[in-house]
Formats: C-alpha cells, sequence, structure tokens
C-alpha cells in the first residue's frame, strides 16, 4: 500500500518554514515582506500569524501521520459527544478516512441520538457511517477486538461511552478537538486548538498537507468533503464567525464538495414536534434586558435537539440579543433525566463560555456543567435522584417548576442582579 507523503500537496497549502525551529527542515520560498522602519505593518502581522498557523497545521499533521504509523493494522473506537452535531461526524469520517490508509479499522460510535433533522439527513443522504451504541446494548459488545479509541471534536466529557471504553482498558490514541482543554488527557497524539472555530477546519488542513488526497472521481471522498464543508459552516454560523483558517478551508473544500447535496443536507424539514418545541419556546419566554429565557418543559430524548433550534429562533425576535431555552429530557432507555439547554448569542461582547459557567457553576468532581464557544453554548445537568416519577402529573409539574425557577434564577443572577424569580413574601 502506498502512503501519500505530507509533502504531497503543498501546492494547495503554502505551509513556511519556522526558521526558530529545529525539528522541520522544509525548502519553501518566503515571501519578501518590506519592513516600515518604525515599525510593523498590519499585513505583516498578518502574514507572521499565517504563517504560524502554516507551520502548527503541519506540525500537527507529521505528528498524526507517525502516531498512525505506530498503530497500523489495529482496529479503533472513534468515540463521539452522545448527540454529534455536523463538526463532529465529519470530522469524524474524515479521520476513518485517512486511517485507512494505514490498515486501521475504525468505527465511528455514539451513545444519544440523532434528532436535528440536518444530522438526520446527513448521514442519510452521504452514508456516513456513524453507529448509535446505546448503553443498553453495550453488554452484546466485545470491546476486547479494539487496541484504541480516539476522541474526535469532543474530549470525553460529553460521552456516556468514556467510561465504558477506559473500563476496558482501551487506550486512547488521539484526540482532535476545537474546544478549550478540559482536563488533562492521556494520549499518543493531542491536537486541541481552540483558536479554531472548528474542528472540520482542523481536518482539512490535515488533507491539505497530504494526509489523504481527495479524489473527484472518488464518491465517498466527495461526500467526505460536502460533509466536512456542512461542519464548517454549522460551527462558523454559515461562515459569519469564520477566521481566514477557516475560510482556506472552505476554498480548499469547494473543489470537491457537492453543492447540490450540500443544499439537500440544508433544506430538510423540521418535523411537528420541533416546531412545538419553538411555538412551547415562544409561549414561556420572559425577556429582560435583551435576554430571552425560555423553559420548555418536558421532551423525548428523541427530541432533545430541538432545544438549541428553538434557541436559533427565539434569538431572532426584535430587541433580543441573547437566548437561552431549556428543558428537562427523559431517557427511556436509562431511565434517566438530564436538563439540557443552549444558548444563542448575537452580542459580540457575550461570551457564551464564560456566561454558562459562571451561571450553573461546577459538579463533585470539578467539571462544569456546560461550556461554550462564538455565538453558542449548552449545558447538561443531571438529575439524579429526582429523576422519574412522572406518571403522577402533579408531581411532575411541582418538579418542573422547581428546576424552572432555579434555572431561570441562576440566569437571571447575571442578565440583572436585581431580579429574582423566586418573590418573596
Amino acid at each position: 500500500m502506498q502512503l501519500n507523503s505530507p509533502l504531497s500537496q503543498l501546492e494547495s497549502f503554502p505551509l513556511i518554514k519556522d526558521s526558530s525551529s529545529e525539528e522541520v527542515d522544509i525548502d519553501v520560498d518566503v515571501p519578501l515582506i518590506k519592513h516600515p522602519v518604525n515599525g510593523v505593518t498590519g499585513e505583516t502581522t498578518a502574514f507572521l500569524g499565517q504563517r504560524h498557523n502554516n507551520y502548527l497545521a503541519y506540525q500537527k499533521s507529521e505528528e498524526l501521520r507517525n502516531t498512525l504509523l505506530g498503530h497500523r493494522h489495529e482496529r479503533h473506537l472513534i468515540v463521539l459527544q452522545d448527540f454529534p452535531d455536523p463538526d463532529a461526524l465529519s470530522s469524524a469520517w474524515a479521520y476513518q478516512l485517512i486511517a485507512q490508509q494505514y490498515d486501521i479499522k475504525c468505527e465511528i460510535i455514539y451513545a444519544g441520538t440523532l434528532s436535528h433533522q440536518e444530522n438526520i439527513a446527513l448521514v442519510k443522504l452521504t452514508g456516513l457511517p456513524a453507529q448509535r451504541w446505546a448503553l443498553p446494548t453495550l453488554k452484546s459488545k466485545d470491546l476486547s477486538q479494539y487496541q484504541g479509541f480516539v476522541l474526535i471534536d469532543n474530549q470525553g466529557t460529553t460521552s456516556q461511552l468514556l467510561s465504558v471504553v477506559q473500563q476496558a482498558e482501551i487506550p486512547l490514541v488521539a484526540v482532535i478537538d476545537h474546544h478549550s482543554l478540559q482536563g488533562e488527557l492521556k494520549s499518543d497524539f493531542v491536537d486541541i486548538r481552540p483558536s479554531v472555530r472548528a474542528t472540520a477546519t482542523i481536518f482539512t488542513q490535515y488533507l491539505q498537507t497530504g494526509l489523504l488526497s481527495l479524489d473527484n472521481s472518488i464518491s465517498q471522498h466527495v461526500k467526505c468533503a460536502t460533509a466536512l464543508m456542512h461542519g464548517l459552516r454549522s460551527d462558523t454560523n454559515r461562515l459569519m464567525q469564520a477566521q481566514e483558517e477557516d475560510f482556506m478551508a472552505a476554498a480548499y473544500l469547494s473543489r470537491f464538495c457537492d453543492a447540490q447535496l450540500l443544499n439537500a443536507v440544508l433544506q430538510a424539514n423540521r418535523s411537528k414536534r420541533v416546531m412545538d418545541v419553538i411555538e412551547r419556546s415562544l409561549k414561556n419566554r420572559i425577556v429582560q434586558n435583551n435576554f430571552s429565557i425560555a423553559g420548555v418543559g418536558y421532551l423525548r430524548y428523541d427530541d432533545r435537539d430541538a432545544i438549541p433550534q428553538a434557541a436559533d429562533f427565539i434569538v431572532t425576535e426584535e430587541n433580543v440579543h441573547t437566548a437561552v431555552v431549556y428543558g428537562i429530557v427523559h431517557d427511556e432507555d436509562e431511565e434517566l433525566e438530564i436538563v439540557i439547554g443552549s444558548l444563542r448569542t448575537t452580542k459580540l461582547t457575550l461570551d457564551p463560555d464564560e456566561f454558562i459557567k459562571e451561571a450553573f457553576g461546577q459538579d463533585s468532581q470539578g467539571r462544569f456543567f456546560g461550556g461554550g464557544r462564538t455565538s453558542a453554548g449548552g449545558f447538561e445537568i443531571p438529575m439524579g435522584f429526582l429523576s422519574g416519577g412522572n406518571e403522577n402529573s402533579t408531581y411532575a409539574k411541582m418538579k418542573w417548576e422547581v428546576y424552572d425557577s432555579q434555572i431561570k434564577q441562576k440566569l437571571l443572577r447575571l442578565v440583572n442582579p436585581k431580579d429574582n424569580p423566586i418573590h418573596q413574601e
């Protein structure tokens, strides 16, 4: 089997040698820049920033290639968050295709469900090979056949499968993510870049450096490139929050992606249940200081993705810059209930990650209940002992009212410290 050299596509991704490093010796031309006498121009600063990004992308690609060489002929699991988004799904597929070149067989797995219509359409229309491994069915799985696992677009904190693979003593081979570091990770390869807007951008850079040579004549390559474009577009808010690296990645993917297929994914219709949740969020919302906060009550596990879709809709209201929508999601398989919420904002000075962590804090093990990125965030709060018992409608109503009031109180404490939804007598 012939492996692609990471230098085979330098013409499509201009990598520049960093003279301060002795690790890599690449002969490439560096554009001549004229420095002003009294300082460095903005163009020069931009060039230096791009130079650093190019070198980092090359360095990480080389590290990943060496890691994969060290795990040839193995079988791995690619573990995604319980409710994977297009960025995670597409990046996992790209990793699977890259690993195939090293005779590494990978299975893409997640424990939750796909409920967002675009995610369902993405998987069905492209044939993206992701599998749901619900926890009750894991007893029938022989995990001894896997020699490693990989975390992509997450660091294990949003996956129920992490503890399962760890208990099976499967070693962690790679972590590739664009979220902030969430703890110490013992892995052969780590590429965590919070400055990058999408994990799909990181994987596109791997492709550009030659870890996989995309071919327009190979249907699987075209569909994966289309999925990566959707993932990149999704995590950059339709490229409105994209940075130079993201635009360069999108430009590269445009050579291979199927525009008609991408449009079909984006045109997927909302289900009636999603529309019902959006209607509930409109009915129950309260607006203070340009924040719209809405509790939508109980939802089925399969309708979880209706919450971020409702937040996407609510934030478009006039005089609203931030929307938070939340509800209690019931997992019938596990008889568990979780408070799940989503935040969307158009306010440039509001940091969703900081806001959510400040509002809801940490659990007993020091893990935050939520976090975010530019313009979006989310949180999950397990209900533990109070899960279930909803056959009694009076009890279910009382339980929801308590959680609804508590969440509003924590949010409004930051929105307006003078306000308190729990009225004092």
